[in-house]
């Protein structure tokens, strides 16, 4: 490793001088989106200073939106930011794919329960109904950009518990009880802070929002079909609204 020690003596912070130097190679792309960078030890090896000054320049950089700090994982170099496209007919993996990306999940939770408050006053339904619960991270490229809590009248879909085990999207599962097809009626955004769980799921330092959406998904009848919430982390995901779409 070659040691590439900053100017001392010139009126220039050390930190500082070891921020211009990884911001270069991240724009010219030496240190590509997504990239582990060197650990502080390796840093403060490479740049001949002590760790308090490396972790300075990676604090500065953190806060310019460039480099992410993930607990106990390391820094990485951040990645673009995926514009969401919040419109009537909405759907993850064409979302990740516009981005030329490869869409994938895993469910961390799925179960039939009753409703709370919340839940039901979002499906229509009375306190206490049965409903599906399906909780899912969403990956791009293996990189998580949403935790999605997702909520269905147990009543209407018999069988959607097992559709939803069976099949790699929601779509899918649904189309298998028989909606076709189905648009979104309402979006509510939100901001908020992470809890610790999310911002392990989602690979968020504990000082960086949460983008949160609630959204009420219909048939074609106009029933509701899903009651969903939706976590998104703010340094990699934007939501975007666009004008309704013409039918």
């Amino acid at each position: 490793m070659t040691t590439t020690a900053p100017a001392r003596g010139g009126g220039v912070a050390l930190w500082r001088q070891i921020v211009e130097t990884l911001e270069r190679e991240i724009a010219d792309g030496t240190q590509p989106p997504g990239a582990r960078l060197p650990t502080e030890v390796l840093l403060s090896q490479r740049f001949a200073v002590n760790r308090h000054t490396v972790r300075r320049a990676l604090e500065e950089l953190s806060r310019a939106g460039l480099v992410r700090v993930e607990q106990g994982r390391g820094s990485f170099v951040a990645e673009d930011v995926l514009d969401y496209a919040i419109q009537s007919r909405t759907r993850f993996s064409e979302w990740i794919r516009r981005h030329n990306k490869e869409p994938s999940g895993h469910i961390l939770d799925l179960r039939e329960t009753g409703a709370d408050a919340e839940i039901a006053a979002g499906l229509g339904v009375a306190p206490g109904a049965g409903i599906v619960r399906l909780e899912r991270l969403g990956l791009a490229d293996g990189r998580p950009v949403s935790l999605g809590t997702h909520h269905f009248p147990a009543a209407r879909f018999p069988g959607l518990l097992a559709a939803l085990a069976a099949h790699a999207t929601i779509t899918e599962a649904l189309a298998q009880q028989g909606v076709s097809d189905y648009r979104r009626r309402v979006t509510r955004v939100s901001a908020r802070m992470p809890a610790p769980r999310e911002a392990e799921l989602l690979r968020l330092p504990r000082n960086r929002p949460l983008l949160v959406s609630e959204g009420v998904n219909v048939d074609q009848d106009d029933g509701v079909v899903e009651f969903g919430i939706a976590r998104y982390p703010t340094p990699r995901v934007q939501l975007v609204f666009e004008p309704a779409e013409r039918s």
